[in-house]
């Protein structure tokens, strides 16, 4: 808002016509925005330099939340098994319904994945050009593919991930999960077979599997198509465009990040 203008009266007016003058003051033309110089080798190296910690900062954390997940499966399983097994009387449902947590978890720590490795591709991609560049330059490093500042600078402009869902969820399941759900589906037989008396046939543990109004056959379906999808899913994940490792090659950073996939 401007600041109005106080203009005294001026004498020859008549006494009627005297009084306080209001005016509002032009605006001033806009300058033009100057236009952005190059800059030197070393200011690059500076700023490069700064990003490249901005983005490692970035890395950490979300790899730090990768682990606040985990953490949560592995203490529900280990309150869940522990109540299971406290008495003979309690139900084996906790189990099954703690492997849908669980499955829940997963599905979060996927998401949080694909955060982190969004972030941690641009630092590969750093490391691998820019700074073992610096301690071995390699000729026609680019293999006539785009330069790795245009990757950098359309991913920075246009950020996407760099795997789906499915492919994150298959990562963290082989990677961490699979010894989780494995438990599970163990102390669920094991419970079953030894509460409230030890079984002494297939047939005793068969009826025991019923939950409620569910019978015994729906739930031995349920199960084995569940932990089939777990054997799907982590069988999907060898087939992914990267397996070798938390660590990504050079090659494999700049083809991620030349070929991510769009936001979901």
């Amino acid at each position: 808002m401007q600041r109005p203008t106080f203009i005294p009266p001026s004498p020859t007016e008549p006494p009627t016509m005297r009084g306080p003058r209001v005016t509002t003051a032009a605006p001033m033309p806009r300058a033009p925005l100057p236009i952005t110089r190059p800059l030197t080798p070393n200011e690059f190296n500076t700023a490069l330099v700064h990003l490249y910690r901005g983005e490692l900062s970035r890395a950490n954390t979300w790899r730090v939340r990768l682990d606040g997940t985990t953490n949560w499966a592995v203490l529900t399983t280990g309150a869940t098994l522990s109540f299971a097994f406290s008495s003979a009387s309690n139900t084996p449902v906790m189990i099954l319904l703690n492997s849908l947590l669980i499955m829940f978890f997963l599905f979060i720590e996927a998401r949080r994945y694909r955060f982190y490795d969004l972030w941690r591709t641009r630092v590969r991609v750093m490391e691998t050009e820019f700074f073992a560049d610096m301690l071995a330059p390699e000729p026609d490093s680019d293999n006539g593919g785009p330069h790795w500042r245009e990757l950098l600078a359309q991913d920075l402009m246009e950020p996407h991930f760099n795997i789906s869902v499915i492919e994150a969820m298959s990562r963290r399941l082989r990677r961490n999960y699979v010894w989780i759900f494995a438990l599970l589906a163990l102390s669920w037989v094991t419970k079953v077979g030894i509460h409230p008396t030890i079984a002494r046939s297939f047939t005793e543990v068969y009826d025991r599997a019923a939950v409620g109004p569910l019978p015994s056959w729906f739930m031995l379906l349920f199960g084995l198509a569940f932990n089939g999808g777990l054997v799907w899913l982590g069988w999907l994940g060898e087939k992914s465009q990267e397996s070798s490792g938390e660590i990504l090659s050079r090659n494999e950073a700049r083809d991620k990040m030349g070929s991510g996939t769009p936001n979901e």
